[in-house]
């Protein structure tokens, strides 16, 4: 026999050793089981049951609720991405346009713009405050009925970025409450008063479930420029994914009506498609 040979004895049990070796490597790699009530066995993480075990958490409105064998899963909204910017332009494609109409309801201006909105039989988009949405309930519904997107404007038309985030959040999130009471769906979008955003508002309004919208033509019918002027602006301005910004509330809108009365036949005579956006 060789020096360099080894003991057929030897080798036998190294490579017994060997394999004992790799079964104990193995038993860590693969997840361990435990058994369960029903005399089953179900999966542990690494680390056996210390590694799971906590105190139960109390169910709420913020967290999934446990499926079950007699009911099917519940799921949480998706919630958008915290952007840095509101939304200025849809991306759709071909001649869209998207009409939206801040700080309503008003009984004396909104009942015409749902009217004409009605008769050409297209959509837009509500930017409402509040305090207005709670006293014009009516309207809402009338909105939602009539397949229009209500979006938040905040409780009181305040500037955001001079708030308190808690401040920010109550505005929100109680004119949230408001809209989803009245029309059983939580706004999916919203707009800043004034277009002053901030990094909180982004935030809490992404937490909300909400995406930021504001516009690319402002008509500055809040300045009552006169009607003429209101028009000119909006077929001037007119292009595809243009997002048109008026107003329904907050003063004399009388002009903003009969603009919308005059602009919105020669907008569809041109070819443009009045939409809202989708998600």
């Amino acid at each position: 026999m060789k020096k360099d040979q080894m003991l057929p004895g030897r080798r036998s049990v190294m490579r017994l050793g060997a394999c004992l070796g790799a079964a104990a490597t193995a038993g860590l790699l693969f997840t361990e089981r435990a058994p369960t009530a029903a005399g089953t066995e179900a999966a542990l993480p690494v680390g056996g049951p210390r590694a799971v075990a906590h105190r139960p958490v109390k169910a709420s409105a913020y967290r999934l609720q446990p499926m079950t064998a007699i009911s099917p899963p519940r799921f949480g909204r998706a919630m958008p991405p915290v952007r840095r910017q509101p939304i200025l332009k849809m991306a759709e494609a071909g001649r869209t346009m998207v009409l939206t109409f801040d700080d309503g309801p008003d009984p004396r201006y909104t009942p015409d713009i749902l009217s004409t909105l009605r008769k050409y039989q297209v959509p837009a988009m509500f930017f409402v405050c509040g305090e207005m949405a709670a006293d014009n309930r009516d309207l809402i519904c009338e909105m939602a009925d009539d397949g229009h997107v209500v979006g938040n404007h905040t409780w009181s038309h305040p500037l955001i970025p001079k708030l308190p985030p808690s401040r920010i959040r109550d505005e929100l999130s109680r004119t949230s409450e408001v809209i989803e009471e009245t029309t059983g769906s939580p706004p999916l979008w919203y707009r800043a008063p004034f277009g002053a955003w901030n990094k909180h508002s982004f935030e809490i309004g992404a937490q909300l479930g909400m995406e930021p919208l504001a516009w690319t033509l402002d008509t500055r019918d809040w300045t009552e420029p006169g009607t003429k002027t209101i028009v000119r602006r909006v077929l001037n301005g007119a292009g595809p994914g243009v997002v048109v910004l008026s107003h329904d509330a907050g003063g004399d809108r009388s002009q903003s009506v009969a603009a919308l009365r005059r602009y919105l036949p020669e907008l569809l005579d041109a070819g443009y498609r009045i939409t809202v956006p989708r998600r």
